[in-house]
């Protein structure tokens, strides 16, 4: 039995008694929106004002644990090169997760606010980089620290350990696993529970998303090095052509999905970048493929994968080239696995909230309209024994979403320059949904009231 099932998910009758009467609840919600008033409002300017890239995240992780503190909770830095992990006790009970990611995108900001970002900055290429929160994770550490400072004045309520944690690199994909092999768990309380939250540009404010199940595909980087022979453009007998062979790689890679996968299951390979050569008469001795990988499961992941090595390695093979020239496939460090949300605890969870926000906030059957990918997978793989709860927030009035579905107006797709959200909305809903599933987790029986 894990640690999860022995504090168990409490029964019908102890859940029942979780929720506060509504005049309660209004307190939470009205604590919430004054201290975004007087102080989270300030903090989310000022990250958005002044993003980061991957793992160079330092200022914001300074001002992270700088509020971390101010709460109360005891602070680690630099964990998985730039996380932040606070730990915030309160007497015996539960251990609950609560994530957030803080880097920012290598993008000019177009988004016409009057505190949009001027940054530039060296990226960890060295290459100097305009930056932006063109994903929304201001908000989310914003409202990691409204969290924090909530639960801080809520300890009558609650029982047991909160782990805030602020992860570096989501964006690249990198830094959760950074995190874990840096002793996250092994360092500091192992979770019971791992919660997170993304803001949507494309949901209404006021709404959250959260079901069961799948709700990130997995997503790998791999990159393929083809060993010619270079020669003359015109004796290409004399040669090994890199190009002719990336080009049959590229075509072979297409029947993985259309002919090995099967039509009920999702994957896609698309290949990104191709590059040889510099001059039009010389055939060049290497070709470079860079290619992304997305699936809805680890097993049709790992397909996908290993059938990518077999065709490159086989297309060399077929050209003649000796076993030591074979195309070399390497899978970067830019890969994750797919997040499956918990079905007990999202179920728990999605009536929790139901009970305090009301069934019409809650979407909880979306379909999934792309195959984006979402690193906290890492903290609640099969392997860590943690149940996972991933849920998104509206960021979007829903007059500007029925615009755009009448074609009045374009809205501003994630890690486009164009890209915000109503901050104010986003940072207190989530907020509070944040509190009330950490308190439904370790509260006593009362539900959460506010100070």
């Amino acid at each position: 039995m894990n640690r999860a099932t022995a504090f168990g998910l409490i029964g019908s009758a102890m859940a029942l008694a979780l929720f506060a009467p509504a005049q309660a609840q209004d307190a939470l919600g009205k604590a919430v929106a004054s201290d975004y008033d007087a102080k989270l409002e300030k903090l989310f300017l000022d990250f958005h004002a002044n993003p980061e890239l991957s793992f160079k995240e330092t200022r914001t992780a300074k001002i992270i644990a700088a509020e971390l503190r101010a709460a109360g909770a005891t602070v680690t830095e630099g964990v998985g090169v730039t996380g932040v992990v606070g730990i915030m006790k309160n007497g015996d009970g539960p251990v609950i997760m609560v994530r957030a990611d803080m880097d920012g995108l290598p993008l000019a900001e177009d988004s016409g606010l009057p505190y949009a970002s001027k940054v530039r900055q060296v990226d960890i290429d060295g290459t100097e980089k305009p930056v932006m929160h063109a994903c929304g994770h201001d908000t989310h550490i914003t409202s990691m620290i409204g969290t924090a400072r909530r639960l801080a004045a809520m300890k009558d309520q609650w029982k047991g350990t909160v782990v805030f944690v602020a992860q570096p690199a989501e964006e690249r994909i990198g830094g959760a696993a950074k995190m874990m092999q840096d002793g996250l768990y092994t360092r500091f309380p192992k979770p019971d529970y791992a919660l997170a939250f993304h803001v949507s540009a494309g949901t209404p404010t006021g709404k959250i998303e959260i079901q069961p199940g799948l709700t990130a595909s997995s997503s790998d980087s791999v990159d393929i090095t083809i060993f010619g022979v270079g020669t003359h453009g015109a004796y290409p007998h004399m040669g090994k052509d890199p190009i002719v062979m990336g080009a049959e790689i590229v075509m072979a890679l297409q029947t993985l999905v259309s002919r090995e996968i099967s039509p009920l299951e999702a994957g896609v390979v698309t290949v990104g970048s191709f590059h040889s050569g510099f001059k039009h008469n010389i055939i060049s001795d290497k070709a470079e493929l860079q290619l992304t990988v997305r699936s809805n499961d680890n097993a049709v992941r790992q397909k996908l994968l290993d059938g990518i090595k077999r065709i490159a390695e086989n297309v060399g093979r077929l050209n003649g080239l000796p076993e030591d020239k074979l195309p070399q496939v390497k899978v970067g460090f830019e890969s994750t696995p797919v997040t499956v949300n918990d079905k007990p605890l999202t179920e728990r969870i999605t009536k929790t909230f139901a009970k305090r926000f009301g069934e019409a906030a809650l979407l909880t059957s979306e379909p999934q309209t792309g195959m984006g990918a979402e690193d906290f997978a890492y903290f609640v793989a099969p392997n860590t024994d943690v149940p996972g709860l991933y849920f998104n927030v509206g960021g979007t009035p829903q007059a500007d979403i029925d615009a755009a579905r009448a074609g009045k107006l374009t809205l501003p797709a994630h890690h486009s320059p164009f890209f915000k959200v109503m901050p104010r909305e986003s940072i207190t809903l989530a907020t509070e949904a944040m509190v009330t599933a950490v308190i439904d987790l370790l509260g006593p029986g009362n539900g959460p009231t506010a100070d």
